[in-house]
């Protein structure tokens, strides 16, 4: 029975609903230092991933092929308008919406990083796997520990909207690992390494934008995940 992604998903939905309610409770220099250590925390958790990586080249191409589709297909610009209308939705029931653009651009900045790192981390998608072949559920309870905290964080500023959050996070977790009783098989361990290697690079560039240190299109670089395996395996073909 899988169990992990409903974990994990409660875990952002409670920080999401818990960081809203408080928001005006929560010290100021906690709401503008936390974020900065869980994007340090989500930096070191991407270079424990990709120190696993098998064959650098695959990483590197993977990477730049993804990012260049996700371009191609204005992919985080359409996510920005889904974060946008949810935010909206939520401030019909909560509060009057704003007509600041730069409070709107920088909320889709912020909202953008916590959707990539909440539904498209490397750990979440390696767990979600690893529990559909195993039933070992640790690798997402690891996590639902870190999103719970971060999720109550970023709620504080983006209010109940992050809350949504755990709905799209959930349907991806739980189709990843029901179907990883069919990709896994297919699989061998080098191609595993290089995909979660990938996913390291995705967490180290979701820390560097949440820290606000460069504002990399990390919803961009999704599609790397999708063709990183096909690629290790290509190559190990090839090469």
């Amino acid at each position: 029975m899988i169990v992990g992604p409903y974990i994990n998903g409660s875990a952002v939905f409670l920080g999401g609903i818990i960081g809203a309610v408080l928001s005006t409770r929560l010290p100021e220099r906690i709401r503008l230092s936390m974020p900065s250590i869980f994007g340090a925390a989500s930096m070191c958790m991407g270079i424990v991933l990709v120190v696993k990586v098998v064959h650098m080249p695959v990483m590197v191409l993977s990477v730049i092929l993804g990012s260049l589709l996700g371009e191609l297909i204005y992919l985080e610009k359409g996510i920005g308008k889904v974060g946008g209308k949810a935010k909206g939705l939520v401030e019909l029931l909560v509060k009057p919406g704003s007509s600041d653009e730069s409070a709107q651009e920088q909320f889709l900045h912020q909202y953008v990083s916590i959707i990539v790192l909440f539904c498209a981390s490397g750990t979440g998608i390696f767990g979600s796997m690893h529990e559909g072949m195993t039933g070992d559920t640790s690798v997402l309870i690891a996590k639902s520990f870190l999103d719970i905290f971060t999720a109550a964080i970023f709620a504080t500023s983006l209010g109940f909207a992050v809350a949504i959050i755990a709905l799209p996070q959930l349907i991806i977790q739980l189709a990843l690992a029901h179907g990883a009783v069919y990709i896994m098989p297919l699989t061998t361990s080098a191609m595993q390494a290089d995909f979660s290697a990938v996913g390291g690079v995705l967490m180290f560039a979701t820390g560097f934008r949440i820290c606000g240190i460069k504002m990399f299109p990390v919803a961009n670089m999704i599609p790397a995940l999708v063709l990183a395996m096909p690629i290790s395996a290509a190559w190990v073909h090839f090469f």
